[in-house]
């Protein structure tokens, strides 16, 4: 019974997470998040709490999402650096490699221009994310120069902040562009970027 209960978490935070990505927080009704969920208000607010504290959760799941995907990548290929290019190349053009497949912007990006107020809880909850995200980039990349594929001169956390910026530029350009070919050649671009910094 628990593994079914939390089964049944997982499924509702990926239709918040799916929800709020395509109308955004504050467009996003309680009506909205009832049918989506498919939960009646009494037992979604037992299960996350109030609209704010479901987007938390559906945020945090995102992004933890992200990092585990990242870090599949990075396990697969020769190095960081191409772990992550060949990450985003199987986010923005899918596993074919030809056909471009949906690319929505980062759910944190998007979130992070949603809200203009300083004050905006949604802001801090943002930035708070894309910093977690630079922070793994770097500690991944301080492990890469410790084996010798980074050179030693290399300040990897000014690195993993270029590299979480063509990350993000990159899911953003690929909204404008239906293009397959250009986003691998855009890729293969962001890849030159990184030729430098290489042993």
């Amino acid at each position: 019974m628990p593994r079914s209960a939390q089964y049944d978490r997982e499924t509702a935070l990926q239709a918040a997470v799916d929800l709020f990505w395509q109308r955004g927080f504050y467009a996003t009704s309680l009506k909205d998040i009832e049918k989506a969920l498919d939960m009646r208000p009494g037992s979604l607010y037992a299960a996350f709490g109030n609209k704010q504290q479901l987007f938390d959760s559906a945020i945090d799941a995102y992004a933890q999402r992200m990092t585990i995907d990242v870090n599949r990548f990075i396990e697969q290929e020769a190095g960081v650096i191409d772990g992550v290019l060949a990450y985003l190349r199987w986010l923005l053009v899918g596993d074919d490699r030809t056909s471009l497949t949906e690319t929505p912007a980062c759910l944190v990006v998007k979130t992070l221009l949603e809200s203009t107020d300083e004050s905006d809880p949604l802001r801090s909850k943002s930035r708070q994310l894309l910093q977690g995200v630079e922070k793994c980039f770097a500690q991944a990349l301080e492990q890469a120069k410790a084996t010798g594929e980074l050179k030693a001169s290399v300040d990897c956390e000014r690195l993993a902040r270029l590299l979480q910026t063509q990350v993000m530029g990159a899911r953003s350009f690929a909204q404008s562009s239906p293009d397959a070919e250009h986003i691998n050649n855009l890729v293969d671009d962001i890849a030159l970027i990184f030729a430098p910094y290489r042993q």
